[in-house]
């Protein structure tokens, strides 16, 4: 039995869900978001919540509802609250600077990074070092994030590099004098 999948998903003030067999589509006071869940799995709405049950007993149907009701519970927080994810630049002379929807990376490589924001995903560049992204899809947002990070992922010797703020870096010690 799936612990996550037992939980039932609450809807707060203002979403409205709608379910068309295995399309769901979530609606609230940031936006939309739809996605088609596998068919081993069963959504049904009821006194201001939704559960989530698994159509039969295999093994890839119990992961299918823990999986499928983490990602309903994901989307009903996206289209309510929103979320945020925030990646620090350490190095001397990296910054970030934000044209549009167009990020601007200076990265120590010979020329400068240009990422364009897909869709959904807003950011915000502060003091030059921090960025601050934005949206309501939780998926898209982490590989949004992502794929800044492995533009210059954090090294371990000086710690240079980009990072999520709540990452910690494993700091190596350097080469070690002749004596």
């Amino acid at each position: 039995m799936s612990r996550v999948g037992k939980q039932p998903v609450s809807l707060p003030q203002g979403v409205d869900v709608k379910i068309n067999g295995q399309d769901v589509q979530v609606k609230g006071p940031k936006g939309t978001l739809n996605r088609r869940f596998h068919d081993l799995v069963e959504i049904k709405q009821a006194d201001g919540e939704l559960r989530v049950k698994p159509r039969e007993t295999s093994q890839t149907a119990r992961a299918m509802w823990g999986l499928s009701r983490a990602l309903l519970n994901n989307m009903v927080l996206g289209v309510s609250q929103g979320f945020t994810r925030v990646l620090e630049i350490n190095g001397v002379g990296y910054r970030a600077e934000l044209k549009g929807d167009t990020l601007n990376l200076a990265l120590g490589f010979s020329h400068p990074v240009e990422f364009k924001l897909p869709a959904g995903v807003s950011a915000a560049v502060e003091k030059n070092t921090q960025i601050t992204l934005t949206g309501i899809d939780k998926e898209l947002l982490g590989l949004t994030a992502a794929r800044i990070r492995a533009f210059r992922p954090p090294e371990p010797y000086k710690g240079k590099g980009i990072k999520y703020a709540e990452e910690t870096i494993r700091r190596k010690v350097g080469k070690a004098g002749i004596k």
